[in-house]
C-alpha cells in the first residue's frame, strides 16, 4: 500500500480552493488567503490512513498553465472544487476540466468538491444534486464520489481530504460499478477465490471455524458467536441462498463485500484482498507471488517441512472420493485458485507415482513437487501464493539446503532430501524408458516425452528417512550443452551412463563424453539397460587419459575397474528387472566419495591426485633432507664454540 499521497486540489476561479487547505491548516475559516497556497504535507501519525499526505492548491491563471499541468501528472488523487452557489462552477466540471484532464493522459481518482454549502439555497435540493452527478460519474468513471463541504462553517472539511486519501488507497472504481450496483468482474473473481481459499475443506461452505480463521487472517481478531450469528441474520434476509445451517456460501460471502462497499467501508474489502496478494489492479502483486530469494551457488532449495504439511493438507482437502488419489477432475479443482497446473507440458502424471487408473498418489504429488521445487523454486513459490500456503511468507513453504561437493579426500554424507540424476546416453539407448520405469509406468517403447529435457521423480525410504530422486533425461544435442558447463554440472548430485547392452554403438558414446568433458568430480553409476536381450561387444569411442589410441573394442566391465568404479548395472524395464538400480544412484548422491571416478571404494584418490600427493610427498621429504645435511654442517662448529667456552677457568683468566 502506498506510503504516501499527493492530493491535488483545482477547479475555476474563486470557488474556494485555497481557503479550504488553510481551513483544514488552521482548524478555523480564513477569510483572506494569498493566490496559491504552498504546498502542505501532513504528517502520517495524525491522519487516519497513516500516510504522508501532501496537498497542493492551484491556479487556472496563465501563467500558472506549465506548473499546473505538471502538478495534474504527478498527482494521485485530483479534487475538482466548485461553488455551490454558483452553478457555472459545476457545468465546466463535464465541459471542460473532466476532458482536460484525460486530455493530459492521467488515470488517477476524481473527487468532485462542492464548497461554499451554507450558501445554497431552498430550490437547489439535494436530489436534484444527485440527479446532476449521476450522469457525470455515468460518463467519467474516474470520479469516486462528490463530497459537499463548507470552508466558512468548517463543515465536511477535513472529510473532504480523508475521502481523497481513501480514493487513492482504497478506490470505489476496481471493485463496484455505482451504475449498476454490482461489483465489478475482477473483484467478484478475486473474491470467489478468496473464498475458495478459505474452505478448507472444500465443502462450498464457510463454517465458524473457517470463518474465524479468515477473521483473524484479515483483521488479527476473532468474531464472538454473538457477531457470526448477527453476520447470518444479515445475510440471510437480503440474500437468503447466501447462508446454510452450516455457514456462510460464495453468494453471502460475496454479498457481504457488497454491502461493505456500499455502506462506505471500502476499506474492509480492500484490506482482505491486500492480504491475500492483491494489488490496486485486482492482480496478486508481484512481490507477494515471487518475493525475494536469493540462492547461493553452494545451495539449493527443497521444501520446508510446513511445505511438506501444507501439500499433504491440499492434497487430502481435494480428494473429494477418499480414493487416497487426485483424479483429472480433482486435480483441476486443486489448482482453480491458479492459473492452471503448472506442469502441463512437461508429461505430467507419466513423471511421478500414480495408482493404475493414472491418478495421481499422495506420495507421488508430494514428489512433484519435490522435483519442481529443486528445479526451479519460483514455480513453487509462486504456487504456495496461488494455493493459499496459510501463513503470511510463502517463503516458509522452502528452505536453503547446502549443496556438498564431492569430496574425494572425506568421506562426506549428504543430509539433503532431494537429488537430481542426470541419465545420459545415445539415443535409443532407453533412458526414457528408465525415467518411466522410476515413476513406476508400465514399459512403452513407442513413447515420446514432450519435454526434451524430460524429468521424472518417486520416493525412496533409506534407512529410516524419505528420499526423494529425481532423473532428468539428456540426451543428444541437449547433454553437450550441459556436459561443458561446471556450473550447470555442480548442480547435479550424480550422473547415470546409460548404454544399449544390445547395441555395440551405444557404449562408444559414452567414453567419447568422457574423453570431450572433465566429469571426474561428479559421482558416476554406469547402467546397461535392454538386459532381456542379447550382449554383444562394445565399440570404444576414446580412452580415459586421452593420449592412448581408441581401442576397436571395449569391455565396460573393465572400463569401469579402471576408473575404480563398480562394474554396470544390468537393467531390463520391459522385464521390470532394475538390479536395485535407485538404491545405487541414492547411494552415489548421499556418499558422492563412493562413486567417483578415480576412487576406490575405501575414498582414498588414485590416478593424477595420487601423483599429485606423491609429488608433494617427495618435496616435503627433499626439504627435510635438506634441513637434516645443514643442522649436521653446522653443529661442529656449534660445539666447537661450546667446547672453547667450556674452559673458564685458566682460558679465562689468561685472556
Amino acid at each position: 500500500m502506498r506510503k504516501d499521497i499527493r492530493i491535488l486540489l483545482v477547479g475555476d476561479r474563486d470557488v474556494g480552493k485555497s481557503t479550504l487547505v488553510m481551513t483544514l491548516i488552521k482548524e478555523a475559516f480564513v477569510s483572506n488567503v494569498q493566490q496559491v497556497v504552498p504546498e502542505v504535507t501532513i504528517p502520517p501519525e495524525v491522519t487516519p490512513e497513516n500516510v504522508t499526505t501532501h496537498i497542493i492548491d492551484s491556479s487556472v491563471r496563465p501563467e500558472y498553465r506549465e506548473q499546473l499541468e505538471i502538478e495534474i501528472r504527478k498527482a494521485h488523487v485530483i479534487c475538482i472544487v466548485y461553488a455551490v452557489d454558483n452553478q457555472s462552477t459545476f457545468n465546466r466540471i463535464p465541459e471542460f476540466w473532466l476532458p482536460f484532464l484525460r486530455s493530459l493522459g492521467v488515470n488517477v481518482p476524481v473527487l468532485l468538491v462542492g464548497n461554499k454549502a451554507d450558501r445554497r439555497t431552498v430550490d437547489q435540493s439535494i436530489p436534484s444534486l444527485s440527479q446532476e452527478i449521476g450522469p457525470i460519474m455515468s460518463e467519467f468513471r474516474e470520479v469516486e464520489t462528490c463530497v459537499e463541504c463548507s470552508a466558512k462553517t468548517l463543515t465536511n472539511v477535513s472529510e473532504v481530504f480523508y475521502f481523497a486519501q481513501k480514493a487513492v488507497l482504497h478506490p470505489t472504481g476496481p471493485l463496484y460499478d455505482t451504475q449498476s450496483h454490482t461489483l465489478r468482474p475482477n473483484c467478484e473473481r478475486a473474491l470467489k477465490r478468496i473464498f475458495k481459499l478459505c474452505d478448507r475443506n472444500q465443502d462450498c461452505i464457510l463454517d465458524d471455524d473457517e470463518l474465524n480463521h479468515f477473521q483473524t487472517k484479515c483483521f488479527n481478531s476473532p468474531l464472538q458467536h454473538q457477531e457470526l450469528v448477527g453476520v447470518r441474520e444479515i445475510v440471510h434476509e437480503h440474500q437468503p441462498d447466501g447462508v446454510t445451517d452450516s455457514g456462510l456460501t460464495e453468494a453471502g460471502f460475496l454479498y457481504l463485500h457488497k454491502l461493505f462497499i456500499q455502506r462506505g467501508r471500502l476499506e474492509t474489502t480492500w484490506m482482505v484482498l491486500r492480504k491475500f496478494g492483491y494489488g490496486n489492479d485486482l492482480s496478486l502483486r508481484p512481490d507477494f507471488l515471487l518475493p525475494p530469494f536469493d540462492v547461493p551457488s553452494d545451495c539449493c532449495v527443497e521444501l520446508s517441512p510446513q511445505g511438506y504439511q501444507f501439500f499433504t493438507t491440499l492434497f487430502h482437502a481435494h480428494d473429494k472420493d477418499g480414493d487416497g488419489a487426485l483424479n483429472a477432475s480433482e486435480l483441476a479443482d486443486l489448482f482453480g485458485t491458479a492459473p492452471g497446473n503448472p506442469w502441463i507440458g512437461t508429461g505430467f502424471p507419466e513423471t511421478t507415482s500414480t495408482n493404475e487408473a493414472g491418478d495421481v498418489t499422495l506420495t507421488g504429488f508430494l514428489a512433484q513437487w519435490s522435483m519442481t521445487t529443486l528445479l526451479d523454486h519460483n514455480t513453487t513459490l509462486a504456487y504456495l501464493a496461488y494455493l493459499g500456503f496459510d501463513g503470511d511468507d510463502t517463503r516458509a513453504g522452502i528452505q536453503m539446503v547446502k549443496f556438498k561437493q564431492p569430496s574425494r579426500l572425506l568421506r562426506e554424507r549428504s543430509t539433503r532430501s532431494v537429488y537430481k540424476c542426470l541419465v545420459v546416453g545415445s539415443k535409443g539407448a532407453g533412458k526414457t524408458s528408465l525415467l518411466r520405469g522410476l515413476a513406476n509406468k508400465p514399459f512403452a517403447p513407442a513413447y515420446q516425452p514432450p519435454d526434451p529435457l524430460f524429468s521424472a521423480v518417486n520416493s525412496i525410504e533409506t534407512k529410516g528417512s524419505t528420499k526423494y530422486l529425481v532423473l532428468q533425461e539428456l540426451g543428444p544435442p541437449h547433454d553437450t550443452a550441459i556436459l561443458r558447463s561446471r556450473r550447470k554440472l555442480e548442480r547435479c548430485d550424480v550422473l547415470c551412463f546409460v548404454y544399449d547392452s544390445h547395441d555395440p554403438k551405444s557404449f562408444a558414446y559414452l567414453t567419447t563424453l568422457r574423453t570431450k568433458y572433465d566429469l571426474n568430480h561428479i559421482p558416476l553409476v554406469v547402467v546397461a539397460t535392454k538386459g532381456d536381450l542379447a550382449s554383444v561387444p562394445q565399440q570404444s569411442g576414446g580412452t580415459t587419459d586421452q593420449t592412448t589410441a581408441s581401442a576397436a573394442v571395449v569391455d565396460p566391465d573393465t572400463y569401469c575397474q579402471r576408473l575404480k568404479l563398480a562394474p554396470p548395472l544390468h537393467v531390463s524395464v520391459k522385464e521390470h528387472v532394475w538390479d536395485d538400480l535407485v538404491h545405487h544412484l541414492i547411494a552415489a548422491a548421499i556418499r558422492p566419495h563412493s562413486a567417483l571416478p578415480g576412487v576406490s571404494k575405501t575414498g582414498q584418490l588414485v590416478g593424477r591426485v595420487v601423483q599429485r600427493t606423491l609429488a608433494v610427498s617427495l618435496v616435503l621429504s627433499v626439504l627435510a633432507a635438506t634441513s637434516l645435511v645443514s643442522y649436521r654442517w653446522l653443529r661442529p662448529f656449534v660445539g666447537f664454540l661450546g667446547w672453547f667456552s667450556s674452559f673458564s677457568g685458566p682460558g679465562r683468566d689468561y685472556l
